[in-house]
């Protein structure tokens, strides 16, 4: 049993130092998780109060949240694992794209609880700025090929 504990708890140490390059990154991408949980919860409540409905947390939210966040921890260790072990001879910050674009997503939706939740035209217009710059860049992404 001694034997089985050493070889998981090695294992366990192993990965964790092949993955602390990236610590911070994926704490941020799972910090922008987080937030988006939490002012999604406060929205929902929020728009149920305003439409005179009761109001009740799901837990299928929160099972989904968790799933999202294991599968976005899979894909920054990916990114991370071709980065560093298979295209090490060439920088191309795959992990931090990637991680990059997740973070956008979760700000994107915190941009629409935070409309809710403030019922104020900034959080409004910065959704709609954001929204009109990324159809702006694809745009002329789509022209270019």
């Amino acid at each position: 049993m001694e034997a089985t504990y050493r070889f998981f708890s090695g294992m366990v140490i192993a990965l964790a130092a092949i993955f602390a390059p990236i610590r911070e990154v994926v704490i941020c991408a799972l910090l922008f998780i987080l937030v988006d949980f939490v002012t999604g919860i406060l929205a929902s409540r929020a728009e149920a109060k305003g439409r005179g409905e009761r109001w009740y947390f799901s837990s299928r939210e929160a099972w989904r949240t968790i799933r999202k966040a294991g599968l976005v921890l899979l894909t920054i260790g990916m990114c991370w694992l071709v980065e560093s072990c298979v295209l090490n001879f060439v920088a191309l910050h795959i992990t931090r794209i990637v991680a990059g674009a997740i973070c956008g997503v979760e700000m994107w939706s915190f941009l629409e609880n935070a409309s809710v939740l403030s019922d104020r035209k900034l959080f409004m217009w910065l959704r709609n700025y954001v929204k009109r710059k990324v159809e702006h860049e694809m745009g002329e992404y789509g022209e270019d090929e």
